[in-house]
């Protein structure tokens, strides 16, 4: 059908770690953004001027990141004033999002090509900010989940508690994460996805974030992060092996794709790279927090008619190593086609901007490997998921 979505290209920047000193923590989000807003379109031709929106995801959305951080981005790329903006927030699934929207916008018939992406500088704007200081919850939430939710690291151990995964199998998954992302690094896998940032007189090309000496037997001596006197009392079976070496890493980066209608990339000459499949986005259990995956994954696939033998590669966000774990031991799926250039533990996860840096690693994955199905799923704040399936053309 002439309006189905079609990924034209997908591009991020390096990844660097979130905190002064980071890679990136001298560059206001907005012109990280802007980069790569200007490269997507003048890699591929097109006049920013037929752009129909630009949908980005960002989560801290205050400070440096709160006046709709895509508009401005656009605006420092040189685009046309007329090209609007717009910002989601699901979380850490909000360029996935971002995504589903742009790809759903195409198939009502709404847009003809739209960039959809995000941005997160958590070196400059810190997790949390957009709460100053304040209860996000309110009364009723309270009382209906008495006595009360928890955070996400915690979360994690529940997770890990709830699959019995050991820390031995949380720190030899991170580990390897860790050397996935290397390998790939060194071979020259990140080299088409990624578009280097210059600052000043140097420019970063590599992703800070990866330590290929990282063993499990070095992640075994640290401590775990999220035990506190509260949650120990009131998780007396947990046994506390969420560290900050099994969590992905605070990081500041941006992602971008070009999303079209069929009929648009062959009137422009332009050949698609992947078409949409299937989506999904579903909630689950918000104290466990991060198990929506699973029940995305199943509901996604359903919706598209097809197995997960069928897929080539699983992109499972490694918000912490309990997540993709747990989504393997309930699938029984190959762990050779999980994450197999590695994820957030080893590239980070720059919240807003992780969903289509994801999803930019997994086309070019599927390229480099000739495989034809990829399907990608995050966790989100909340008890949230988003999963996506694509088919490389």
């Amino acid at each position: 059908m002439s309006n189905h979505p079609v990924i034209v290209d997908a591009i991020r920047t390096p990844m660097g770690r979130g905190k002064a000193g980071g890679a990136l923590s001298e560059v206001h989000p907005v012109d990280l953004l802007a980069g790569l807003l200007r490269e997507i379109v003048a890699r591929n031709g097109i006049d920013p001027g037929i752009v129909d929106d630009v949908i980005i995801g960002c989560v801290s959305q205050v400070g440096e990141q709160s006046a709709t951080p895509g508009r401005m981005a656009l605006l420092a790329a040189g685009f046309p004033t007329h090209v609007p903006s717009t910002t989601i927030d699901r979380k850490c699934g909000s360029s996935q999002q971002a995504v589903h929207f742009a790809a759903q916008g195409v198939m009502a018939g709404v847009y003809d090509i739209v960039i959809a992406g995000g941005v997160e500088s958590m070196s400059r704007i810190p997790m949390g900010s957009a709460r100053i200081g304040q209860d996000p919850f309110g009364p009723l939430m309270a009382e209906r989940f008495a006595p009360g939710l928890v955070s996400q690291g915690v979360s994690a151990e529940l997770v890990a508690a709830k699959w019995s995964l050991t820390r031995g199998e949380l720190d030899a998954y991170s580990a390897r994460s860790h050397q996935l992302a290397a390998a790939a690094r060194e071979s020259g896998a990140f080299k088409s996805e990624i578009t280097p940032v210059t600052i000043g007189d140097r420019t970063v090309e590599f992703d800070e974030t990866i330590r290929p000496s990282t063993t499990a037997e070095g992640l075994a001596q640290l401590k775990p992060s999220f035990q506190t006197p509260e949650s120990a009392a009131r998780f007396t079976e947990l046994g506390w092996q969420v560290t900050a070496g099994n969590s992905s890493q605070i990081t500041d980066g941006a992602s971008a794709m070009l999303i079209m209608s069929e009929a648009t990339a062959a009137r422009l000459g332009l050949k698609p790279r992947a078409r949409f499949v299937g989506f999904d986005v579903c909630g689950d259990d918000p104290l466990l927090m991060l198990t929506a995956p699973i029940p995305a994954t199943r509901r996604v696939l359903q919706k598209s008619g097809m197995k997960l033998d069928d897929i080539a590669h699983y992109e499972v966000n490694e918000a912490f190593a309990s997540v993709p774990l747990a989504w393997q031991k309930e699938f029984g799926s190959d762990p050779a086609r999980l994450n197999p250039h590695g994820g957030a533990i080893a590239l980070g996860h720059p919240l807003g901007a992780s969903g289509a840096r994801l999803m930019t690693t997994m086309l070019h994955a599927l390229e480099q490997t000739g495989g034809r199905y990829g399907l990608q799923t995050m966790c989100e704040a909340g008890g949230m998921a988003n999963a996506t399936i694509i088919e490389r053309l």
